[in-house]
């Protein structure tokens, strides 16, 4: 049976991986801010503790409970992420460093603790943005959002490289837009083409068995991406 962590469990894509995951027999370690959610829908099989991706005793306590229960983890999938619409005249360096200790410097650090516990067919998928990619079509007030998500990029091309010998594989995928709780609150009255079940159900395909065909790449999800 695998054993897999999911970041960003609260809601939206997270929280649809949550029960995607558990019903299919996988054990499951729910990590986010506000438990609450995922604590509401008793799901068999599934860990939940409030988690704060930019502690370091949150961290420390996911590598005790792997440690102590698990021994192993298959799947790790970095979905928790902060994003802030402003202007980038009104974005303060403060702004950039909330958004960069979540999308960045907290994944790594949780990517670091959970390292030691998996193998080499093990699979790290980092869950970016379009706006993060190179050349792609950039948003206005998205500055610490998607560079941050570029460096998640650039983050995961390096641990795939670095770690190619010992495993386990790492991926990203590049999202477009996914109509989640955050893409509302940064652009009210916006709506997406791909519902948060969607791509969930995607996202859970692809950590499964993604990692045989594909590793230190970025894989650009549309909707024409989904529905094939």
């Amino acid at each position: 049976m695998k054993n897999v962590i999911i970041t960003g469990t609260s809601r939206g894509i997270g929280y649809e991986l949550v029960p995607l995951f558990t019903d299919a027999g996988y054990n499951v370690l729910a990590l986010s801010r506000n438990s609450a959610p995922i604590s509401n829908i008793n799901l068999d099989g599934c860990t939940i503790f409030p988690f704060d991706i930019t502690d370091s005793k949150d961290i420390l306590m996911v590598s005790q409970f792997v440690k102590e229960n698990w021994k192993q983890v298959d799947i790790l999938i970095n979905n928790s992420g902060a994003l802030i619409n402003k202007p980038f005249a009104k974005t303060s360096i403060d702004d950039f460093i909330s958004v960069y200790e979540v999308n960045v410097f907290g994944t790594a650090a949780l990517t670091k603790a959970i390292l030691p516990f998996m193998k080499k067919d093990g699979h790290v998928v980092n869950i970016s943005s379009m706006g993060g990619v190179q050349g792609s079509v950039k948003f206005p007030g998205l500055s610490a959002y998607s560079s941050s998500k570029g460096a998640l990029i650039t983050l995961t091309e390096l641990l795939a490289e670095e770690y190619k010998e010992t495993g386990p594989s790492f991926n990203a995928l590049a999202l477009g837009a996914v109509q989640t709780e955050m893409l509302e609150e940064a652009f009210p009255g916006f709506n997406a083409t791909v519902s948060a079940e969607e791509m969930a159900k995607y996202i859970m395909q692809f950590s499964l068995s993604g990692h045989q065909m594909y590793n230190g790449k970025v894989l650009q999800l549309s909707l024409i991406h989904i529905s094939e």
